[in-house]
């Protein structure tokens, strides 16, 4: 008997032997094992290295699928930030800038958002013509990849003042400032050889109010205070003149400014 019930165990564990390789084909993936890489980690960093060689189409076929194919895993998130910064090595600046939007609101908590939306700057930022106002007649031109530019850092700093990339944010976002400043000192300039000062006065009036702190300034405040003694506004000059003073004291057009005031009281 106790035969009998020895040959009966040993044909279970041989029939659970077969049915063992049945049950793990058909059943989830096994998890990798400590140290072990999964796939989808495995198929991102390669296309991650096809972006870093420049084979862009091998890139974007390469985590294209890995975004399809590992839908839950973090690395499907990772190829959807690296698939737009492969629109930006392209010069797809709009595509990237779409791109990059698109990852900061649907992964508003992730390590890397702030990277997404300074990229969104960035990628307005590059957009915009290389040869943006070299000369006065260039103030005519399209205004609307500037403004987007300077809207994207605007929201870039006021959301992540203390991000990585906030430095450089800065100086990209001054540098748009700079330039629509510039825009309204071509046209105050048109005005001025014209002698029509109340237009002269309200571009420049613009320029101070909306771009702060920009190259233009302190020459602006010193051409506010001409216009208005041209209007015969002597009150006004005295004020821009004071401005130009306490704002920019090491500017070399305060003495001239100094010069100016003084002979106005």
């Amino acid at each position: 008997m106790l035969c009998a019930r020895m040959r009966r165990a040993a044909s279970w564990l041989a029939l659970l032997s077969l049915l063992a390789p049945l049950g793990a084909c058909g059943g989830k993936a096994a998890t990798p094992a400590a140290g072990e890489r999964s796939a989808a980690e495995v198929d991102y960093d390669a296309g991650v290295a096809e972006l870093e060689d420049k084979s862009y189409p091998e890139a974007q076929k390469t985590l294209e699928r890995v975004r399809t194919k590992y839908p839950y895993s973090k690395y499907a998130a990772l190829a959807e930030l690296r698939l737009a910064d492969l629109r930006f090595r392209q010069d797809k600046y709009l595509e990237a800038a779409e791109a990059y939007a698109q990852f900061a609101k649907m992964h508003p908590t992730h390590d890397e958002v702030d990277y997404a939306a300074f990229r969104v700057g960035l990628s307005r930022y590059q957009d915009m013509p290389s040869d943006f106002f070299l000369f006065p007649a260039s103030f005519e031109r399209d205004m609307s990849a500037a403004e987007a530019a300077r809207k994207a850092f605007e929201e870039f700093l006021g959301k992540y003042p203390r991000s990585k990339y906030a430095e450089e944010a800065r100086k990209k976002f001054d540098d748009v400032k700079g330039r629509f400043a510039d825009r309204e000192w071509y046209v105050a300039a048109f005005y001025r050889k014209r002698e029509r000062w109340p237009g002269v006065a309200a571009r420049l009036e613009r320029l101070v109010k909306e771009f702060p702190g920009s190259r233009r300034e302190p020459e602006a405040l010193l051409g506010l205070a001409e216009a208005y003694l041209k209007m015969d506004e002597r009150f006004r000059a005295q004020q821009a003149l004071q401005q130009l003073i306490v704002r920019y004291p090491k500017d070399p057009r305060r003495a001239e400014a100094e010069k100016l005031l003084a002979s106005l009281r």
